[in-house]
């Protein structure tokens, strides 16, 4: 009899625990710390002065004008040396993940008149679930056990099984194969197969050239039967959040540009200025082969700039943008990346999506705000990308492409 007591005592128990966490009041992000007034450009305003106040309008006049903006004065251009590609399946296995996934290895070869470059692109497909299916390309900034294809060893920066069981094609490609992450005088990697010298001040730096890689692991995901052409998701943390966005920016095949803990160059605000955030000058001095050489003369001149980073959201739209940040992460400024992501909205509205609504509060840390072409959480936590991110960010996939028949 005592027993019978018991479980109910102890379902009662839990009954209110669990009311009282959801009474409990939510933990928001602190309010911002000082910083200088800044005064942001207009995406829809034209620099000849015209208002923007179409899709067409936006397509054919200010469009252009800001991808130009952002290639002369932050990324930089690719070159136009021609060179060839060849892409071949070096290992297939129909039985990964236990029987869960085929896994293909492809190697995609670049090759000029005097040398070749080769990088590995790494894909996992659901053997279950409706096909094609679409697909995440990870811009991997880790170590390539990060994206083990053996899956001997096993990181949530690139969940690979869980993206398989949601009916995700898995890619992956490691950055350093495209491009060394180190100041090299742009001697190695892609720039020494396509530079000519000397280098122009907004010749592509190491970010661009991984953009540019990823557009090439698109070249391959476009012809392969089992995936969704039309539905690949561009997704990077930190540096490679930045990739990402820069890489949806300037292709338009992506159809979702994912930022995590993307910071400065990334999604947030270059203007917000504050002890404790990483700055134009700073990221400049830390990094200088990742941006062109045209950035380094805002240095502290951040106002100056004729772009901000909301902007280079925009430059996606309609299609979609996922950004994410966290709690402890106030060197990427977690508010900045939030106004990034509301301030880009106006562009959305041309092509009749509310992106995160009219004057959205930031939400607080745990939570995720799905909007229509936008999208933006924050989790508690530091600079990391998690499983609880990925998470996040299909759920919005989920969302944007209706996907009624998951597995």
């Amino acid at each position: 009899m005592r027993l019978f007591i018991f479980i109910p005592c102890l379902m009662a128990l839990a009954a209110s625990l669990v009311t009282a966490a959801e009474n409990a009041p939510k933990k928001v992000f602190p309010p911002d710390p000082p910083m200088p007034e800044y005064t942001l450009p207009e995406v829809l305003k034209a620099r000849a002065g015209t208002t923007i106040t179409t899709a067409k309008e936006w397509e054919t006049a200010r469009r252009p004008e800001l991808l130009e903006l952002f290639r002369q004065h932050v990324y930089g251009r690719v070159p136009a040396t021609p060179y060839q590609t060849t892409m071949r399946v070096v290992n297939e296995n129909p039985r990964a993940m236990g029987g869960a996934a085929t896994l293909r290895e492809i190697d995609l070869t670049f090759s000029t008149a005097k040398t070749s470059l080769v990088m590995r692109l790494t894909l996992f497909v659901p053997n279950q679930g409706p096909k094609p299916a679409p697909a995440f390309l990870l811009v991997c900034n880790r170590g390539l056990t990060n994206i083990d294809p053996t899956r001997q060893q096993r990181s949530d920066f690139w969940p690979a099984e869980e993206g398989v069981a949601r009916g995700y094609a898995m890619a992956a490609f490691y950055n350093g194969d495209i491009d060394p992450d180190r100041h090299d005088g742009f001697t190695n990697g892609i720039h020494g197969l396509l530079d000519v010298s000397p280098r122009a001040p907004d010749a592509w730096g190491t970010l661009a050239a991984w953009a540019w890689g990823a557009s090439r692991c698109l070249d391959y995901l476009t012809t392969d039967k089992d995936v969704a052409g039309d539905k690949v998701a561009v997704i990077g943390h930190s540096r490679g959040g930045k990739t990402a966005l820069w890489a949806a920016a300037e292709d338009p095949r992506f159809a979702m540009a994912i930022a995590n803990d993307s910071g400065c160059g990334g999604d947030a605000l270059s203007r917000r200025i504050f002890k404790g955030r990483e700055s134009v000058s700073i990221i400049n001095k830390s990094f200088p082969h990742w941006f062109c050489e045209n950035f380094k003369a805002f240095n502290e001149r951040e106002q100056d700039l004729p772009v901000d980073q909301h902007m280079l959201l925009a430059l996606i739209a309609p299609r979609a943008v996922a950004t994410g940040s966290a709690e402890g992460d106030i060197w990427a400024d977690p508010r900045g990346q939030f106004l990034s992501a509301t301030l880009a909205r106006p562009v959305y509205q041309l092509y009749g999506k509310g992106g995160l609504g009219k004057e959205p509060a930031m939400p607080a840390i745990g939570e995720a705000l799905h909007g229509e072409g936008l999208h933006y959480h924050i989790r508690e936590g530091k600079h990391n990308l998690t499983l609880g991110d990925w998470q996040s960010y299909w759920d919005f996939a989920d969302q944007t492409w209706q996907r009624k028949n998951k597995p």
